[in-house]
């Protein structure tokens, strides 16, 4: 039987609701940021997912998440969403989930911004918090699980564990990134994303090689906490969403490039100047793509076409050092960068 034909009333405003999410989630601009670092120009391609249904690029995955498990089965209308997140998935799963009709709690550390609980809880989910007391993150992660032992009815989308959220972004933004270059006669030599799952990274590569093999896929990590280098927790940093407790199992580290490093310092400055100097209200972790993106460039040369995602908004920000004066310190390379302006890439089906 069609999804959504002949059956409950409920399972068909799911469907529906699946419909319009779609027509909301994705089609994202590319931009074509001009700047110059140390007097020599360059162009830098990125992403604009920040525009999102919720302000950020996890839209992408909590639909086609969710979205695949209605359709197999595994979530039905009415049943609850637990899922454990440093933010942006969860404001991401409490939106679509309840358009679909289920009920959601978010499992979420209490030290991230206060925004991000906010907006969690503006959806209608339910957020537990959870101290470094109890766990932190890894003891979100088992929280979910204990929900889901304790009565039937609960599905887990584990985020970092799920094949479909790397082939949200095989399929859909790393499928519109090749095209959006291709319409401007070029292809990509390098893309960069902090880690999270790692699901954008290892899906928008996987778009990328399949389209041309030898481009460079890279996952970024914040300087103060090289988690991906050292395979474990290390330190501690302020770009919130990147580089949790642990290494998640669809990140496939042998089947990337070299991790970049940015300090987190200069990641803020920034995402600060990227809304200040272009009107670009970004989140930290789009500044330090920004920089990682630039440092690659360093490597392949000013006209190399490296891209990147500016993957979630500043309102999610605004009680965070975000919002207030970071000092320059040696290294960094934000104080290198002239910001000059952008031009647009609309993806096909925008005008």
């Amino acid at each position: 039987m069609a999804p959504g034909l002949g059956q409950a009333p409920a399972h068909a405003r799911a469907y529906t609701a699946l419909h319009a999410l779609a027509g909301m989630i994705g089609r994202t601009p590319m931009l074509a940021l001009d700047l110059k670092v140390r007097g020599r120009r360059r162009r830098v391609h990125a992403k604009a997912e920040y525009l999102s249904l919720t302000g950020s690029i996890k839209d992408r995955m909590a639909l086609h998440v969710l979205g695949q498990a209605l359709r197999q089965g595994f979530l039905q209308p009415g049943d609850t969403i637990a899922e454990a997140t440093s933010g942006n998935t969860g404001i991401s799963m409490s939106a679509v989930g309840r358009a679909l009709g289920c009920q959601v709690e978010i499992f979420m550390p209490d030290w991230l911004s206060r925004e991000r609980m906010t907006l969690i809880a503006s959806f209608g989910a339910t957020l537990r918090l959870v101290s470094r007391e109890e766990g932190g993150f890894l003891g979100a992660i088992r929280q979910t699980q204990e929900r889901a032992a304790e009565r039937e009815g609960v599905y887990l989308p584990r985020q970092f564990d799920n094949p479909c959220n790397v082939e949200a972004h095989a399929l859909g933004t790393g499928a519109e990134i090749v095209a959006q270059l291709a319409s401007q006669g070029l292809a990509a030599q390098a893309f960069v994303a902090g880690v999270g799952t790692g699901g954008t990274v290892m899906g928008i590569g996987q778009a990328l090689r399949q389209a041309h093999p030898e481009v460079r896929v890279h996952p970024l990590e914040p300087a103060e906490s090289p988690t991906l280098s050292a395979g474990q927790k290390v330190g501690s940093h302020r770009i919130q969403g990147i580089s949790d407790e642990f290494v998640p199992s669809i990140c496939r580290l042998d089947a990337l490039d070299a991790p970049v490093a940015v300090h987190d310092g200069d990641a803020i400055v920034m995402a600060q100047r990227l809304a200040r100097e272009l009107g670009l209200g970004v989140g930290i972790s789009s500044g330090a793509n920004l920089l990682g993106a630039l440092q690659l460039q360093d490597e392949l040369g000013d006209d190399a076409t490296v891209v990147t995602v500016l993957c979630d908004d500043n309102k999610k920000y605004l009680s965070t050092d975000l919002m207030r004066e970071e000092p320059l310190r040696e290294g960094y390379l934000s104080p290198c960068v002239e910001l000059e302006g952008y031009s647009v890439i609309p993806a096909a089906g925008r005008a």
